[in-house]
C-alpha cells in the first residue's frame, strides 16, 4: 500500500477545467444557533482586511506552488482599528495575470474569489481579503501550519478507523454547508484538506468549486475522485461530492484510492466498471456506508435522497459520531501536528523561489480584463466596513446552516 501512496505522489493533480460566475445571494433568514453553542465561533467575516495591499504585507516561505502562481506564508504589517480582531500570519495565494489570460481562465479565478468571499465556516479555509496589482492577483487566506492530510496519509499508510471517522466528520459538515448553499466543491483529495494546530481539517483551494443551479458539464477534478457522471458527460452538480468523500473514506482507511491504475484512462476504466475491492479488515459498517456513497445511479447514492446529508450523518459509521462537538472543537485528535510556533511551516515540503524575471506586466488591453476585480473588492470592503464589531448576514446564515445540519443529527439520535 506505502508503494502505491508514493507513486500517486504530492504530483496527484486536477483535470483542467474552467467554471462559469453564476449569481451568487444568500436570502435565508437567520435562524437561532444557540442550541450549537457556536457563539464560541469567531467568524472570520468580523476580521475582514479592508483596504489591504501588498505593501502591507512581508513574503516568507513558499507552501506550495501550482498553474497560476504560489502560495506563500506572509507576515501582514498594516495598521487594523482593533487589533485583537487581526491575524498577523496568513498564507497569500499569488496569481500571475499573464498565466491566467494565457489558460483563459479570467471567468474561473473571478468565480473562485466570488465563492470564497461568501463561505464562513470553521472547516474551511476563510478568505479575509483579495486585491491586485499591475501583474497579480493576491488572495489572503488563513494559513494552516499543520500541512496536507496527504502527508500525514504518505506517512501513516493508512489510519485508524475512529480516526477516519473523525477526519470524515468534518468534511461533511463542510459539504452539507456548501450544499445547502447550493456550491458544489468538485476536487475533494488528501492534498487539498489542511490540518489545523489542534489536528482538525480545512478544506482548501476552491478552484473548481461552483453554485449550480440545475447541471454542469465541466470535467474537472483529480481523476481517481471523479463520480461516474463526470466521466460520461452526463452533467453533474453536488452528489459529485458525496462520491468522492466515499473515495476519501476508502483511501485513508486503506492506503490507496478504490480505483487506482498507472493511466488516467485506466482510472476512468475502473470507475466506469464500478468494481471495488474491500479488504476483510474494514469495519463492516464503513464498508456499508462507502457502497452506498459509491453508487453510480444517483437514485441510489447516499446524499443525494430525499434526507440530504442527514441520510450520511444517520449511518452506522457514524452513529457513536457527536457532530456538534465536533463542530465545537471538543472532540480530541488523535493527530497533533507539532508546530513551534504561528510561522512554523515545518509541516509543509520545501519548494525554491520564483525565478527572476518571470513576473511579466500584461498590456493595456489584457489589463481591461481585470477591472471588475476592484469593482468587487471595493462592494466587499463595502459590506465589510458596515460589518465590523458585528456579524454579517453570511456568518448569521453559516451559523444556522450548520447548526441544522449538526443538531438535526443529534435529535435523530434521541
Amino acid at each position: 500500500m506505502q508503494s502505491i501512496r508514493k507513486v500517486l505522489g504530492s504530483s496527484r493533480g486536477s483535470g483542467a477545467g474552467g467554471t462559469g460566475v453564476d449569481g451568487f445571494s444568500i436570502t435565508q433568514g437567520s435562524q437561532a444557533a444557540s442550541s450549537l453553542g457556536v457563539d464560541g465561533y469567531t467568524q472570520h467575516q468580523g476580521s475582514k482586511l479592508i483596504g489591504a495591499k501588498a505593501s502591507d504585507f512581508v513574503d516568507g516561505t513558499t507552501l506550495g506552488t501550482g498553474t497560476f502562481g504560489r502560495v506563500r506564508l506572509v507576515e501582514y504589517t498594516g495598521h487594523e482599528e482593533d487589533e485583537s480582531k487581526v491575524s498577523r500570519v496568513y498564507a497569500m495565494k499569488t496569481l500571475k495575470k499573464t498565466e491566467i489570460l494565457r489558460l483563459k481562465q479570467v471567468e474561473h479565478v473571478k468565480n473562485e474569489v466570488l465563492l470564497l468571499n461568501e463561505l464562513d465556516h470553521p472547516f474551511i479555509v476563510n478568505m479575509t481579503t483579495f486585491f491586485q496589482d499591475e501583474s497579480r492577483i493576491f488572495m489572503v487566506l488563513e494559513y494552516v501550519p499543520g500541512g496536507e492530510l496527504f502527508t500525514y496519509l504518505r506517512n501513516e499508510v493508512s489510519v485508524q478507523n475512529s480516526e477516519a471517522n473523525f477526519f470524515a466528520s468534518q468534511v461533511v459538515l463542510a459539504f452539507g454547508y456548501l450544499h445547502h448553499l447550493g456550491i458544489a466543491y468538485r476536487d475533494l483529495k488528501p492534498e487539498n484538506l489542511l490540518i489545523t494546530r489542534t489536528g482538525y481539517l480545512k478544506i482548501a483551494d476552491f478552484g473548481f468549486a461552483k453554485k449550480i443551479k440545475d447541471r454542469t458539464f465541466t470535467l474537472c477534478g483529480t481523476p481517481e475522485y471523479l463520480a461516474p457522471e463526470i466521466i460520461q458527460s452526463k452533467g453533474h452538480g453536488c452528489p459529485v461530492d458525496w462520491w468522492a468523500l466515499g473515495v476519501l473514506i476508502y483511501e485513508m482507511l486503506v492506503g490507496c484510492p478504490p480505483f487506482y491504475a498507472e493511466s488516467s484512462i485506466g482510472i476512468y476504466q475502473r470507475i466506469l466498471h464500478g468494481v471495488v475491492d474491500y479488504p476483510t479488515y474494514m469495519d463492516p459498517n464503513a464498508t456499508a456506508l462507502i457502497k452506498k456513497l459509491l453508487q453510480a445511479d444517483l437514485t441510489k447514492r447516499i446524499g443525494c435522497l430525499k434526507n440530504g446529508v442527514l441520510d450520511i450523518t444517520r449511518s452506522k459509521w457514524f452513529s457513536a459520531t457527536d457532530f456538534k462537538a465536533i463542530f465545537e472543537g471538543r472532540v480530541q485528535a488523535s493527530y497533533v501536528p507539532t508546530v513551534a510556533d504561528e510561522t512554523d511551516t515545518s509541516n509543509f515540503d520545501k519548494y525554491p523561489d520564483s525565478p527572476p524575471g518571470s513576473l511579466r506586466t500584461p498590456t493595456k488591453s489584457e489589463a481591461a480584463r481585470f477591472d471588475e476585480f476592484d469593482q468587487i473588492l471595493e462592494r466587499v470592503d463595502s459590506m465589510a466596513s458596515s460589518t465590523q464589531g458585528g456579524q454579517s448576514a453570511q456568518g448569521s446564515v453559516a451559523k444556522a446552516l450548520i447548526a441544522t445540519t449538526a443538531a438535526d443529527v443529534e435529535e435523530s439520535k434521541v
